[in-house]
């Protein structure tokens, strides 16, 4: 009897410092994999660093979209969603401008910044069109990455109204918040097309 219960404590003796040596391991992988990013020299030390990091990189973003938007239009069967994306053009060309006069209100010059965000998203909007075919199908693909464009700029310029706003920047958060509403507005239309018409024709093609 006294031999069955000893060497029961000797299995669980093994058995929990099995266990505790499995969890060190595990907690020795997060700490290895989740270390600290070491920051470049020419890191943000501030939030007004961080705003004009920002301004840099929306900026690369929204003359980029100048460039992408046009042909997103012709790849579109629907005049509905051709005209609201040319429409769109037309807004953001403004809000490029906008954007200069916000740099110009803050004494810096206009510099854009590769936004590695927006660089991904114009791409994968290409790859859309690039595995649809002609129609309703790909006109609900360029809905999906204009979507996901906008949301992204939605985010985006929210971020930077507030900083602006924190850093007592008022006229440059103002010229954000309206740029900020011009986004918000053009995802609700986008909404609109999509659920009114594109997605139903869309799904009627899976059916023929």
């Amino acid at each position: 009897m006294k031999s069955t219960t000893t060497a029961a404590k000797t299995t669980a003796k093994k058995s929990a410092s099995t266990t505790k040596t499995a969890a060190s391991k595990t907690s020795s992988n997060a700490t290895t994999t989740g270390r600290k990013v070491k920051a470049k020299k020419s890191a943000a030390e501030g939030l007004k660093d961080l705003f004009e990091d920002s301004m840099k990189d929306i900026y690369w973003a929204e003359k980029a979209l100048v460039k992408a938007l046009p042909k997103m239009a012709k790849n579109a069967s629907s005049e509905t969603l051709a005209t609201a994306i040319m429409d769109h053009l037309a807004v953001t060309e403004e809000q490029v401008a906008r954007l200069e006069k916000a740099f110009e209100l803050i004494g810096k010059k206009a510099v854009a910044k590769k936004c590695e965000a927006m660089d991904g998203l114009i791409k994968e909007g290409q790859e859309i069109m690039e595995e649809t075919e002609v129609g309703p199908v790909r006109d609900a693909g360029i809905i999906a990455a204009s979507q996901k464009i906008e949301h992204y700029e939605i985010a985006s310029y929210g971020t930077m109204v507030a900083h602006a706003k924190t850093l007592g920047l008022d006229d440059v958060a103002e010229l954000l918040l309206e740029t900020l509403n011009e986004e918000k507005e053009a995802d609700v239309l986008l909404t609109d097309a999509a659920y009114n018409s594109i997605n139903f024709e869309a799904a009627e093609a899976d059916e023929s």
